[in-house]
C-alpha cells in the first residue's frame, strides 16, 4: 500500500532540466577557473620579469644618457679651471629611481673623488656660480632651435664670484656663447670694466629723477 503521508516522488522531467542547469553551471566555473588560472600564471611571469625589466631599463637610460653626461662632466670641468684657476674636477652621481634618472653633480680637488665640495658654498659659492650657468648654456644647446629662440638673460650669475674672477667668466660664457649661436643677457652689479673685453655692448642702468631710470650706452 501507498503511504500517504510518504513525499510524492520528484518529476524526471524536473530533475533533467535541474541536472542541466547544475551542468552548465559546473561548466561555467569551470572556465572562470580556467580564466582566473591563466591570468595568475600571467600576472606570475610578468612580476619575474618586472626586476628584470628594471635592469635592463636602468643599463639603457645609463648608455642612453652616458654619453652626454661624460661631455657634460668635461665642459663643466673645463669651466671651472677656467675661471678659478684650480685643479677641480667635476663628476656626476647616475642613479635610476622609481624608472627616471637622476643625476649629482659632485666636485672634488684634481683626481681625488673622496675630497669632495660643497657645491652651493665652495669658494665662497663661485662653484656654485659657474656649475648654474654651464647647465643652462647645455640645456639651451639641446632644444629645438627650431622652436625655441637661442636667447638665455642670466641675472646676477656672478654674485658670488670675486671681481678678479669676472672678466675670465664672462669670457668663457662669450666663448661658449659663440660656439652655441646663442644671444646672452647679462645682469651684474660688478663694475663695467670687468666685461668690456667679453660683450658686444655694455649698457648702465642710470637712475632719472623724472623717469625712474635710464640706460646708458658704454
Amino acid at each position: 500500500m501507498n503511504d500517504p503521508q510518504a513525499s510524492p516522488m520528484p518529476d524526471a522531467r524536473a530533475l533533467e532540466r535541474r541536472l542541466d542547469r547544475l551542468q552548465a553551471r559546473a561548466e561555467s566555473l569551470a572556465a572562470e577557473h580556467g580564466r582566473v588560472r591563466a591570468e595568475e600564471a600571467a600576472l606570475s611571469a610578468f612580476l619575474d620579469l618586472a626586476p628584470r625589466a628594471a635592469r635592463a631599463l636602468e643599463d639603457l637610460a645609463t648608455a642612453l644618457f652616458g654619453e652626454l653626461l661624460d661631455e657634460i662632466e668635461a665642459n663643466l670641468t673645463y669651466a671651472v679651471r677656467e675661471i678659478l684657476g684650480q685643479d677641480r674636477t667635476v663628476t656626476s652621481l647616475r642613479e635610476v629611481k622609481n624608472n627616471r634618472l637622476q643625476v649629482t653633480f659632485q666636485i672634488h680637488a684634481g683626481d681625488q673623488p673622496e675630497n669632495l665640495e660643497d657645491i652651493l658654498h665652495g669658494q665662497g659659492g663661485s662653484v656654485c656660480n659657474i656649475l648654474s650657468v654651464g647647465l643652462r648654456l647645455i640645456a639651451l644647446s639641446q632644444l629645438d632651435p627650431a622652436r625655441h629662440r637661442p636667447f638665455l638673460v642670466l641675472d646676477e650669475q656672478d654674485c658670488w664670484l670675486r671681481p678678479a674672477l669676472v672678466p675670465r667668466f664672462m669670457k668663457c660664457i662669450a666663448e661658449i656663447a659663440k660656439r652655441l649661436n646663442l644671444q646672452v643677457l647679462v645682469i651684474s652689479h660688478h663694475p663695467l670694466d670687468l666685461f668690456v673685453n667679453a660683450c658686444d655692448r655694455v649698457l648702465t642702468l642710470v637712475p632719472d629723477r623724472l623717469l625712474g631710470a635710464g640706460f646708458a650706452r658704454s
